[in-house]
């Protein structure tokens, strides 16, 4: 009975399965004998062999039907059928069912008569199992496909003869199918690495360097923000500002304009020239002095009084009273003190004794509960106007404020400025319990008070509205600058603000603020809000006319817009702090040309762009500067810096921290000779340092006197 035509197999013959369907059976794998089955190609169903065919019963004549019909056909060949059949055999792929061509493998067609079979048992019989029966022979590329090979030897012709014949003729072709698919994926790989030789690969490197040359100008420069999408380069940006700002109506863009003449007329003008730059700098003439010279002048000799304090704090041990002596000469002494860490119980006892008007006290970091406890509960308080306590974090708990500062309503009743800098343990509770204890504060500094909340700011609000002038909450991070601008628009007469490392600081909060009470504002601290762009600098200028201080430190999305907004807007700002901004050369030449004659403190540091026309600038406009800041400003040169220090006659402070181009020809060479210079040597910072800088402290703007001239 002929097999049917269809390709799957029925049902009642469980045995009879298709030899390129082998996953629609349902049945267990059957087991070798002699050998372990073999894993299916996933390429090529030439062959069944992902289950290898199950040695029949002994009661069973002939071997399982699942080998028999593909298998003993492809024996029964002849030479002749093969070489005719060898440009036409092909294969079926299991994942796309396609045919494919291969050479060697002959597939039996499903409707091919039983006379194959007749054929096929007569060709097994010319096998031998002997010797071969438990080796697995690999035939030669010659044998392949070229005719049917015969192994002649004299061997009986039984059933296990037969069983043993099958298992190698299927090794075999098992091992032909590996080959054959070695070989095609050996070509393919071979066709891959020659289509990537030659002038393949140098085409696609030249295309790659051309798509790198015309996007390395877009990403040669890390921007901060990672929001902003812009398709101009950061040069093209620069530029387009720069011609905005020079079109703008005012003294900015006057300076602006002078500024590019008198490049013009130094050195042929080449925009973003590294060199131009260089030789700018170096074209700046300045004569150092001699030592005959230099000693002919004044000399800087420390004042008697200077040299008292100095032994007195030496000597702290021995003090025994500070009655009669000004405050003034007690805040420098305790100064001393705190900076050299010589502070102790003794001389706090001596601060805080009799009926004091000022205590103050940089750092508490050593001071006890129980010892500050005592020392306020037996001192009188009722005079007391300025009181600062930096770094109390240890001594000044909720608990100890209620038993010693807030001991009654108004234990401090004439107390304007309060400093608890660095009180970590104080919360909303002990705040608002010791605000009611102080009915006439005027200033005071919260700054780093790390269990405040926006809540904190409504307590101030509801008792000090019309008396506080001067707020400083730097670094509360306890603190929602969006949740606190209702109450900071309460205080009727802020002066001072200073939210500088408040991470929610933006130019919302600044508009919302700086519109409604903006034309009271003598001094704003944005240090650190890193959030801030041009537009708060715009709002400030248009609306703080009376702008004194500004701190922009580190602030680094602010362009030359700001500098151009502060030069036409702020024109009484004589303090100016810049650090690690992007501004230009010239925009800060443009800025010190129009306000330089009202500046007294101007802080450069590491203003890498600051050189040529900020120092002509500084050496022309700024002759009441007090104190300058150009540390890692590594653009100045020796000359540079002589003639800022000998033209500023009224510098007594220049701080010089990484710039590791100064020499000698400066610091031997300059003859202002009541100058301080820090940061070039290896010593001590508080060596070089003879004069504090009279704005640090409690309080800013007070009647009470600072000044500790000589």
């Amino acid at each position: 009975m002929a097999p049917p035509a269809k390709t799957t197999p029925k049902p009642s013959k469980p045995n009879h399965i298709h030899p390129l369907t082998p996953t629609q059976t349902t049945e267990s794998p059957p087991i070798f004998s002699s050998a372990p089955p073999r894993r299916r190609s996933l390429r090529l169903a030439a062959i069944s062999i992902s289950e290898p065919p199950q040695s029949p019963p002994e009661s069973t004549p002939k071997p399982s039907a699942r080998v028999s019909k593909s298998k003993i056909q492809k024996s029964n060949l002849t030479a002749s059928e093969s070489k005719a059949n060898q440009t036409s055999k092909s294969s079926v792929n299991l994942r796309t069912g396609k045919k494919v061509l291969k050479r060697g493998i002959t597939i039996a067609n499903e409707n091919q008569d039983e006379d194959g079979s007749e054929n096929n048992a007569s060709k097994k019989n010319k096998l031998n199992d002997e010797g071969e029966s438990s080796e697995r022979r690999i035939l030669t590329r010659e044998e392949k496909g070229k005719e049917t090979v015969v192994i002649d030897e004299n061997n009986e012709n039984d059933e296990s003869s037969e069983e043993s014949s099958e298992e190698s003729e299927i090794e075999n072709t098992i091992t032909e199918e590996k080959n054959d698919a070695s070989n095609v994926i050996q070509q393919s790989r071979n066709s891959v690495n020659n289509s990537r030789g030659g002038r393949g690969l140098r085409r696609n490197l030249e295309r790659f360097r051309d798509i790198a040359r015309e996007n390395a100008s877009r990403f040669a420069l890390f921007a901060n923000d990672e929001n902003h999408v812009d398709d101009l380069s950061p040069e093209n940006e620069q530029e387009k500002n720069a011609i905005e700002i020079e079109d703008w109506p005012g003294p900015f863009s006057t300076a602006m304009k002078i500024i590019r003449d008198r490049e013009k007329k130094g050195i042929q003008f080449q925009a973003g020239s590294a060199s131009v730059q260089k030789d700018l700098i170096d074209s700046i003439k300045w004569n150092p002095k001699t030592n005959v010279e230099k000693f002919d002048g004044k000399v800087s000799v420390p004042s008697l009084q200077e040299l008292c304090i100095r032994i007195l704090a030496k000597n702290v041990d021995a003090v025994v009273s500070l009655e009669s002596v000004p405050d003034a000469l007690r805040h420098r002494l305790s100064q001393l003190l705190c900076d050299s860490r010589r502070m102790n119980d003794h001389f706090f006892e001596l601060l805080v004794v009799g009926t004091p008007t000022e205590i103050r006290l940089r750092n508490c970091s050593w001071l006890s509960e129980e010892h500050f406890t005592k020392c306020f509960q037996a001192s009188d308080t009722s005079n007391l106007l300025v009181l600062q306590l930096d770094l109390c974090g240890r001594c000044l708990p909720d608990y100890v404020v209620v038993a010693s500062l807030a001991r009654s309503p108004k234990q401090l009743p004439k107390l304007t400025s309060l400093s608890l800098r660095g009180a970590c343990r104080l919360s909303d509770g002990g705040l608002q319990a010791l605000v009611f204890s102080t009915p006439t504060l005027g200033s005071i500094n919260l700054s780093m008070c790390s269990l405040l909340t926006s809540a904190s700011l409504y307590i101030l609000a509801e008792t000090l509205k019309s008396l506080l002038k001067e707020l400083y909450l730097d670094h509360c991070l306890g603190i929602d600058a969006a949740l606190i601008v209702p109450a900071l628009v309460e205080f009727e007469h802020l002066e001072v603000l200073s939210v500088a490392g408040i991470p929610t600081v933006c130019d919302t909060f600044v508009k919302d603020y700086i519109v409604a009470r903006g034309h009271n504002m003598k001094e704003l601290n944005l240090k650190d809000c890193i959030n801030l762009t041009d537009e708060s600098i715009k709002v400030i200028a248009e609306h703080c006319p009376g702008m004194c201080r500004l701190d922009l430190s580190n602030v680094c999305k602010l362009t030359d817009l700001s500098m151009g907004y502060l030069t036409n807007g702020c024109r009484a700002l004589h303090t100016l702090k810049l650090c690690r901004n992007s501004f230009s050369d010239e925009a800060v030449a443009a800025f010190v040309e129009t306000n330089g004659e009202s500046l007294k403190e101007l802080s450069l540091n590491n203003v890498k762009k600051v050189g040529y026309h900020t120092t002509l600038s500084l050496a022309s406009h700024a002759k009441k500067l007090h104190s300058l800041d150009v540390s890692w400003c590594r653009n100045l040169t020796d000359n540079a810096l002589g003639l800022i220090v000998d033209s500023c006659s009224s510098l007594r402070l220049l701080k010089l921290f990484g710039c590791t181009q100064v020499t000698d020809v400066f610091l031997k060479g300059h003859s202002n000779s009541l100058v301080q210079i820090i940061g070039i040597k290896m010593t001590s910072v508080l060596q070089h340092v003879k004069v504090p800088d009279p704005h640090q402290g409690a309080l800013n703007y007070s009647s009470v006197s600072v000044d500790l001239a000589a």
